[in-house]
């Protein structure tokens, strides 16, 4: 069911001088044990493509397409994603986020969240590319119920560059605000604000990136999160060809966040490491096989 967006959400109006090149908002709910569209709008360079479902947990998946196949300067994309009570939704896209020069103003994405009582997102997304002289900005705002349950896994990577060099985009920055439900009003849960900016630093030597090109994030909020899963996971994480980190937040409601860097020069090994990490999750939480998106 489509409906005019005034149904749906109201976001913000971006700036003047900015213009939204895409936007995309919808609500999953749950009907006949499955989780389903309750509310879907798109304009501009952003849609979805038809959903599917991966297996019998009734876990619907949605693949968001950008027709245009790249960010540009001052682009502005918007995606508002409501997933209402026992709903589950696995959200991802069709291809790498492609950002090319933006010369005067960055491109950016606005991804707002909510999440009701025991519903479920994965936001599962392929790779972030930021070629030569790109600058991008990701600003997420979510609010969970504290029996809800989100996971973002992403990964960073240099694009292709004429002369050969790595790391020639200007600026990265990947902000997400997380917020915990608590009766009438919203605690903050995190604050993750992620910021590359190659120019100012030695893009070869310890201290940018400890040397290496690319980075993956795995944020984790839900209740079953605690130290013991975080410990498993940075010893799964050592198998890898990577540099890796886990830290825990505090704990709001009962629902706690974890978050998992890891740093390597090898969009492979990155996806590959996530994928590991979430199949973790999926196979305890849910009976869930590890997800392989390209088969489908």
């Amino acid at each position: 069911m489509t409906l005019p967006k005034s149904a749906l959400f109201s976001p913000g109006a971006a700036p003047a001088e900015r213009e939204v090149r895409g936007r995309l908002e919808l609500g999953i709910g749950v009907r006949g044990g499955r989780s389903v569209a309750s509310q879907q709008f798109h304009e501009g360079a952003l849609r979805v493509l038809r959903p599917h479902y991966l297996d019998e947990s009734g876990q619907v998946c949605y693949v968001m397409v950008n027709p245009g196949g790249a960010y540009l300067g001052a682009d502005v994309f918007v995606i508002e994603v409501e997933v209402h009570a026992g709903a589950e939704l696995l959200l991802t896209t069709q291809s790498a986020t492609k950002v090319y020069r933006t010369p005067g103003s960055f491109a950016e994405q606005r991804m707002n969240i909510k999440l009701g009582e025991g519903s479920r997102l994965e936001l599962m997304p392929d790779q972030l590319i930021a070629y030569r002289e790109a600058s991008y900005r990701q600003n997420s705002r979510i609010s969970l119920h504290p029996t809800s349950s989100l996971v973002i896994a992403e990964v960073v990577t240099p694009g292709w560059s004429p002369d050969g060099a790595s790391f020639k985009y200007e600026e990265v920055r990947l902000r997400n605000e997380i917020h915990v439900q608590t009766g009438d009003h919203e605690d903050l849960l995190a604050l993750d604000n992620l910021l590359i900016r190659p120019p100012l630093g030695n893009v070869t030597g310890m201290g940018f990136m400890e040397g290496f090109s690319h980075l993956g994030s795995l944020v984790v909020v839900d209740p079953r999160v605690d130290q013991g899963l975080a410990d498993e996971l940075h010893g799964l994480v050592r198998e890898f060809d990577a540099y890796s980190g886990v830290s825990l937040t505090t704990t709001i409601a009962g629902t706690t966040g974890l978050v998992l860097r890891s740093l390597s020069n090898s969009t492979e090994e990155l996806n590959t490491l996530l994928g590991a990490c979430t199949g973790v999750l999926r196979d305890r939480w849910y009976g869930q096989a590890p997800l392989n998106l390209r088969k489908y």
